[in-house]
C-alpha cells in the first residue's frame, strides 16, 4: 500500500519524535497572499523602510505566516484523521522568519489519553519549526483529538503533560536589534503606546469578516494543511468543511489593528482553544482583553500581554462564558498572546 491514510490514535507513543515532510522555502509571494486574506496590515510586517527604523534588516514574513506553514507540515502525521485542534500553550516566536527561509518541522509526542468512549483520545505534542540553517523559529505545544483506528484496539497508558499556563516575560525573545525609540506612529496608523493600555481594559475591535468558502480553502491548501475536515465534505456527518482554525486566527489577528495597531510583533502563545467551529458564511468579529504588561531589555520595546477573543457575528459585546464556566456558543477562538508595542 503506497497511500497514507495517516496515524489514528493508537499509533502514538509517547517520546516518539516525528520529523515532517516537506520543507518549504518562503517568499515576498507568501506575505502578498496573507494580506489578501486577512486584513493584515501591521507596519513592522508591511514595510522594509519601517522594520529599518525600527531597528530590523527589512521587514520579517508575519509571525502567523511562520505559525502556518510550521503547522502545515504536522498535519499528515498529526492531525490529518483529528475530530479537533484542541489547545496550545507554551509557544514562542524565536526567530525572526525573513523571506528565502526554509522551514520544516519536527514533533514529539508528549502525552496521550483515550477518551471514555473508546472511539478517540487526545494527543499532545511539542511541535519545533527549523530554518535551513537547523535553527529554531517557532516552538509551541498543541492537543488534537484523534480518531482511533479500531475502537477495541488496546490504548497506551494515559500520560497527561504538565504545562505552564504563562510564557513567562523573562522568557520572551526579543529579536536582535529591536528598537522603537525612533517608532513613528503615524506611519504606524495609531498613536496609543504601551502605557496607555491598563490591565483589565477591553477593546471592541469593531469590524467584521464574512468568511467565505472560496478564502478558507485557499488558505488552508496555501499553508499545505491537508486535513480531511477541511477539504472533503463527506468526512463530516453534517456535510460541512469546518473552517482551519488558523485562519480564524489571523482573521481575529487581522480585525485587532483596529485598536491594537501598535501590538507589531507576536512573541509567545501563552494558550489557545477553538471553542466552537466556524464554517462558510459566518461572520468573525474580535475583541481583547489586557491581561499583563511587562518592560523588556530592548530600547523602547514594552510587552503586553492580551486575550484575543473570535466570536459569530451577534455575539453579546465581551461575553465568553455561560453562567456554568462554559464557553458561550458563539465564541470561536479564546487566544492569550505576548506581543511587543513601542514604549
Amino acid at each position: 500500500m503506497k497511500t497514507n491514510p495517516g496515524r489514528f490514535f493508537e499509533d502514538y507513543q509517547v517520546g516518539e519524535v516525528i520529523a515532517h515532510a516537506v520543507p518549504r522555502t518562503v517568499s515576498g509571494g507568501e506575505r502578498a497572499v496573507y494580506h489578501a486574506l486577512y486584513p493584515a496590515r501591521h507596519a513592522l510586517h508591511s514595510s522594509d523602510a519601517f522594520a529599518r527604523a525600527c531597528g530590523l534588516k527589512a521587514a520579517p514574513m508575519d509571525d502567523l505566516i511562520a505559525f502556518h506553514t510550521v503547522f502545515g507540515k504536522t498535519v499528515p502525521d498529526i492531525s490529518l484523521n483529528a475530530v479537533a485542534n484542541l489547545g496550545y500553550a507554551e509557544g514562542r516566536w524565536i526567530q525572526r522568519v525573513w523571506p528565502g527561509d526554509t522551514l520544516r518541522s519536527e514533533s514529539q509526542v508528549i502525552g496521550v489519553k483515550e477518551n471514555s468512549n473508546g472511539k478517540s483520545g487526545v494527543v499532545w505534542v511539542r511541535t519545533r519549526g527549523l530554518n535551513q540553517h537547523d535553527e529554531v523559529v517557532l516552538e509551541y505545544v498543541r492537543w488534537v483529538m484523534i480518531r482511533k483506528r479500531d475502537a477495541a484496539a488496546p490504548a497506551s497508558e494515559a500520560a497527561v503533560p504538565v504545562l505552564q499556563p504563562v510564557v513567562a516575560p523573562a522568557d520572551l525573545v526579543l529579536p536582535e536589534g529591536l528598537d522603537f525609540t525612533g517608532y513613528d506612529f503615524g506611519l504606524a496608523g495609531e498613536p496609543h503606546r504601551w502605557g496607555d493600555y491598563a490591565v483589565g481594559e477591553k477593546i471592541d475591535h469593531v469590524d467584521g469578516v464574512t468568511v467565505e468558502e472560496a478564502e478558507h480553502m485557499l488558505a488552508t491548501r496555501l499553508w499545505q494543511n491537508t486535513a480531511k475536515v477541511h477539504f472533503d465534505a463527506t468526512n463530516r456527518e453534517d456535510g460541512r468543511r469546518l473552517i482551519y482554525g488558523g485562519h480564524v486566527i489571523s482573521l481575529a489577528r487581522g480585525l485587532s489593528f483596529n485598536g491594537l495597531a501598535n501590538a507589531q510583533m507576536l512573541v509567545a502563545l501563552n494558550a489557545g482553544a477553538h471553542a466552537s467551529p466556524c464554517f462558510a458564511g459566518d461572520t468573525v468579529r474580535a475583541w481583547s482583553e489586557v491581561l499583563d504588561k511587562a518592560e523588556t531589555a530592548a530600547p523602547g520595546v514594552g510587552a503586553i500581554r492580551l486575550r484575543l477573543v473570535a466570536v459569530k457575528h451577534g455575539a453579546a459585546p465581551f461575553a465568553l462564558r455561560d453562567p456554568e464556566g462554559r464557553y458561550r456558543p458563539e465564541v470561536l477562538l479564546d487566544l492569550d498572546y505576548w506581543a511587543l508595542m513601542p514604549l
